[in-house]
């Protein structure tokens, strides 16, 4: 469909965009709207998160709203942009990657007083698309939609979904698949490989900018700081580490762990081939593009540091003149890494085993316990749902034990386990309540994520999407009547494949 001029594509400006971004050097991006679609029809919006951006949900669903949401018609107010970035794709680098179908209407202020980004996914070609055609499909939009809205109920950073609209246009990927343009919401969407992309052009200016920038924007703390930029870097580190301590705590495999896939503000960004474990296996991998097993589960902490290694080489300009000086100051912020990493995910972990207080001997416990699920199979977010249970009382560990091979395997564990529960203050009562708070019922299963995607893409049926996404919306509580999503997959449900989509 041939682009409309941009005078005729103007909409009535309803969000107050103000896009800092878009003011920076030229080099940072290219200007240029999303290419319009033939028949834009809603899935979604997300109506609360409309209201904290200060967007009228309403408005959105309109006519008027879904031209915007498609890309056919731009508000007045805002500076349309694809950004650039490198990035190392499975340890091989790119020097220059980009939007390639991604297009950032600009920057909000939410009602807490946070900037936001409001981009279209799917909207079409960019100069960074490498031969694509710059669509998403609309399975991969409802696997993202869903995912990031089900990490941001689990409590953990993340970037979110605004709203899903089809296209009415086919894109073609292995089969010809209906297209559809996805709404994504970050704190930014700066990334490791944005930083690459000037480094990796010697341009120390553009590279000094960007992190004065995300200083103002994401860590303003380090501005007051005698060395602003290791205070950035000690930062970054600090929120890379937490956030990757939580998607090891939920049985979260991100799939694509690439540079130019880590946000510098510390969300989780891009759910392309990414999944939750059924069965607790440290060498999980179900990426279809990761033959090499490089982002399985228990990789994930190492690949971290890796990545955030590489943002520590383009800072080195910016940490001391002297290239030895700046090398030491970078090895020291990035030393933080594995003790602030090590310290979320015990803690975590004690917190789902029901210990508040701290015992030498609790990691010990715990990796005995995730050994023993790993060689029985066990199921890894039943098995600490049914734990909480089972902390209010011995009546509870049948249904722990059911989840392994060999039952015998976790009685043995659970001895030890509630030797340790005597040793903490508090009542069973209020211990099972607490570990209820950290321990899901519900995830994103493979399985019921595939299902829901298949009744959409072949037969137009959205319900069990709207079905899950409400189940999702509330992971820690009982829901009787739907009790099934808790369930893992029978053998012939099994997916043992995501991919990409793109």
């Amino acid at each position: 469909m041939p682009q409309a001029a941009d005078d005729d594509r103007l909409t009535t400006a309803r969000i107050p965009f103000d896009n800092t971004y878009a003011r920076l050097p030229a080099r940072f991006f290219v200007r240029i709207s999303p290419t319009p679609v033939r028949r834009p029809r809603l899935v979604r919006v997300n109506a609360p998160l409309a209201s904290h951006l200060g967007v009228d949900p309403a408005w959105l669903a309109s006519v008027e709203g879904v031209e915007m949401l498609a890309g056919n018609r731009v508000p007045g107010n805002t500076q349309p942009i694809a950004t650039a970035y490198a990035g190392h794709q499975f340890g091989g680098f790119v020097p220059q990657l980009g939007d390639g179908r991604a297009i950032l209407l600009g920057e909000v202020v939410a009602r807490d007083g946070a900037r936001r980004d409001i981009q279209l996914k799917g909207a079409g070609r960019t100069p960074y698309s490498r031969g694509g055609d710059g669509r998403a499909a609309l399975g991969p939009v409802l696997r993202e939609y869903l995912v990031s809205e089900a990490m941001a109920a689990l409590g953990i950073p993340t970037t979110r979904a605004l709203a899903a609209v089809t296209t009415g246009e086919q894109v073609m990927r292995e089969d010809l698949l209906l297209g559809a343009v996805f709404t994504r919401v970050a704190a930014s969407h700066i990334r490791v490989g944005t930083f690459q992309f000037f480094a990796s052009r010697d341009d120390l200016e553009g590279i000094r900018l960007l992190a004065d920038h995300v200083i103002a924007r994401h860590y303003p703390q380090a501005a007051g700081a005698e060395e602003r930029h290791r205070a950035l870097l000690e930062a970054v580190v600090r929120a890379q580490a937490q956030l990757i301590a939580k998607w090891l705590l939920v049985g979260f495999i991100h799939g694509v762990m690439n540079t130019d896939n880590m946000s510098i503000s510390g969300e989780t960004i891009d759910y392309g081939p990414c999944a939750f474990m059924d069965e607790y296996d440290p060498k999980t991998v179900y990426s279809a593009i990761d033959r090499g097993g490089r982002y399985a589960y228990a990789n994930q902490p190492a690949i971290g540091q890796w990545n955030l290694t590489r943002l520590a080489e383009c800072l080195l300009p910016l940490l001391a003149d002297d290239e030895d000086d700046a090398v030491e100051q970078a090895q020291a912020a990035l030393a933080a890494y594995a003790p602030a990493f090590e310290q979320a995910y015990q803690t975590g972990l004690r917190r789902k085993l029901g210990f508040f207080t701290d015992a030498e001997g609790d990691p010990v416990l715990a990796r005995d316990l995730l050994k023993t699920m790993a060689a029985n199979a066990a199921d890894f977010t039943l098995t600490f749902r049914r734990l909480s249970e089972a902390a209010a009382g011995p009546e509870g560990d049948a249904a722990v034990g059911s989840l392994f091979k060999d039952a015998s395997a976790y009685d043995e564990w659970a001895l030890r386990w509630r030797q340790r529960l005597q040793q903490e203050p508090g009542d069973p009562a209020a211990r099972r309540l607490a570990m209820r708070l950290v321990n899901p019922a519900y995830i994103p299963r493979n399985h019921r994520v595939e299902a829901m995607i298949r009744a959409a893409v072949d037969h137009e049926d959205f319900r069990p999407f709207e079905e899950l996404l409400a189940v999702l919306s509330h992971p820690f509580d009982d829901q009787p009547a739907f009790t099934r999503y808790t369930e893992p997959p029978q053998h012939h449900e099994r997916i043992l494949q995501t991919f990409c989509g793109t």
